[in-house]
């Protein structure tokens, strides 16, 4: 009898497993870099299933903030609905740092929540700041405004060192700048890819190097669909309706598919688009005998400036058939595909999933658009155009900046005036006076041997600061001689425009090479892209270590 009844027990498991859908049966993703941070509170906030560690404990030291200048803010006035993590922030008087330790190197989502707290001590209204992240320049001149809404940054950012550094300085007339609450997470490989389609109106080519990029999340949207919130999602993202968006939807259907997506192997994964995205879509259809000459348009207002990363999503969970579903795809008006045949894209078959990325620069135009419509492949009494999702992703410009013409260089060598204005000049005259002391002293005690020589100019620079004065050291021979530099621009710097960025030659003295023409200018093209960002950063850090500046 019991041997019976375990048989029977085993039956109904082994039926139970195989009646799950493959869909529900799936491995979750599991980020091997999880840093989940409850800015400026002492509790520990869940989210969605997902515990959010509390910074502002004071039984221990927060393992990820490092500032000797903020407090933690409560909300007097909190709402009964609103989530726990916005009941607290962290609140910086000064530029301050948070560290995150990295274990696996690679693309990592950063997402920072703002959220409007009322309190005697602070009005989160009056707060105005940047955000740094790793050297790219996140945030210029944030403001919360006066949303009671709030407000999710979110970005990818390629990270190839073991610690993640991400700053918060005040700015403006502001005295202080906040954060609610910080994600760092490890993305999964295939979220960016290298290499992505360049669309514009006289070509179509590759896009290469996306990976070093950083991308700011600017929309993404369930087309047809409702809001998808971070618990149905496994990289706990959020996609909104597209209803605001769509500009052209003459013709055009919802569809919601009850059945199941199958997601393949090399092909789009739960975490480029979870199942709720691809089981809705819009479309053109086709009743008679006749193909409908009309497109689904959505636009988007983004800045000019920049480039931009769309990702349109498409899952046949409409035709009856393979190969009855061709169409175009379009951006900005240009032809991004031509007869996108899902079948074979899909490995002929239905309800799975697939993307497209294409790249677009916004250079001149504030406005970008994405439609799809029939192609002269389309057939009659059949479906002539689906989307089911699109993404749109700011590009870091020249200056690594997502936000303004400012490289992170000059926007932290801006600082020495507020809180440190008084510190470098102090430092550049005590190194003068010393300077000046060990020459009389020497002309002095060895006054009849040769005077050293002394040129006009420096004979070998060891750096420059940004838009700020540092003390910069100069050596001519044996003389060690502290100067002030004030430079400003908003644009880089080259040779003809600051003929301090030069670069000494193998020959220093002679005949017939003077002291001045032994300095090369830097050629222009050190300036440009990623360089840029890198030099600038590097002269910042360097001056930080060099004069160990309290708050970094």
């Amino acid at each position: 009898m019991e041997f019976r009844n375990r048989n029977l027990v085993l039956s109904l498991l082994l039926l139970l497993s195989l009646s799950v859908p493959p869909s529900l049966s799936f491995t979750a993703f599991s980020p091997v870099d999880n840093h989940l941070v409850n800015c400026g509170s002492a509790e520990d906030a869940t989210v969605d299933n997902r515990r959010f560690v509390a910074d502002g404990s004071s039984r221990r030291k927060s393992p990820f903030c490092h500032s000797d200048s903020s407090v933690s803010l409560r909300n007097d006035n909190a709402l009964l609905d609103s989530p726990q993590l916005y009941d607290s922030a962290r609140v910086f008087r000064r530029p301050s740092k948070y560290e995150f330790e990295i274990r696996e190197k690679g693309t990592h989502m950063v997402r920072f929540h703002f959220y409007n707290l009322n309190s005697f001590r602070f009005d989160s209204i009056d707060a105005q700041f940047h955000v740094l992240i790793d050297g790219f320049v996140a945030l210029s001149n944030f403001t919360s405004g006066n949303s009671m809404k709030p407000a999710i940054k979110e970005y990818l950012i390629s990270i190839n060192s073991d610690r993640l550094v991400i700053r918060f300085l005040p700015s403006g007339t502001s005295k202080f700048a906040f954060v609610n609450a910080i994600e760092v997470i490890s993305a999964p490989k295939d979220l960016v890819p290298e290499t992505a389609q360049f669309v514009d109106s006289q070509k179509v080519e590759n896009f290469d190097g996306l990976k070093n990029q950083a991308l700011e999340v600017v929309y993404r949207l369930n087309v047809g669909g409702p809001k998808v919130t971070p618990f149905n999602d496994t990289l706990w993202r959020t996609w909104l309706p597209d209803d605001e968006h769509l500009r052209s939807s003459f013709g055009s259907e919802r569809l919601y598919f009850g059945g199941r997506i199958k997601y393949q192997t090399g092909g789009a994964s739960r975490e480029i688009g979870p199942d709720n995205v691809y089981k809705s879509a819009r479309l053109i259809r086709s009743h008679n005998s006749s193909i409908s000459n009309v497109n689904i348009t959505w636009g988007f207002s983004v800045t000019k400036g920049y480039k931009y990363l769309v990702r349109m999503h498409f899952c046949d969970i409409a035709s009856i058939s393979l190969e009855l579903l061709f169409f175009n795809v379009y951006v900005n008006g240009n032809l991004a595909y031509k007869d996108l045949d899902l079948s074979e894209v899909t490995g002929w078959m239905l309800s799975s999933p697939f993307y497209a990325d294409f790249v677009v620069d916004q250079s001149d135009s504030d406005f970008l658009s994405v439609s799809v419509g029939p192609s002269n492949k389309s057939m009659a009494y059949a479906i002539d155009g689906i989307l089911n999702g699109v993404e749109i992703m700011k590009l870091n410009n020249s200056m690594g900046s997502l936000d303004g013409s400012d490289c992170a260089g000059l926007v932290l060598g801006r600082w020495p005036q507020r809180g440190g204005g008084l510190l470098i000049p102090l430092i550049a005259a005590v190194l003068l006076v010393l300077s000046l002391s060990i020459v009389l002293r020497r002309r002095f005690t060895f006054g009849s041997q040769e005077p050293v020589a002394w040129s006009k100019l420096p004979v070998d620079v060891s750096e420059v600061s940004a838009k700020q004065g540092v003390v910069n050291v100069f050596r001519a021979q044996s003389v060690v001689f502290p100067t002030v530099f004030h430079v400003r621009g908003k644009q880089g710097w080259t040779g003809s425009k600051l003929n301090l960025l030069t670069r000494p030659s193998s020959s220093i003295h002679g005949e017939n090479n003077p002291v001045g023409s032994s300095h090369k200018p830097l050629p222009p093209n050190r300036w440009l892209g990623f360089s840029t960002r890198r030099n600038c950063d590097r002269i910042a850090q360097q001056s930080l270590v060099r004069f160990r500046l309290p708050w970094f």
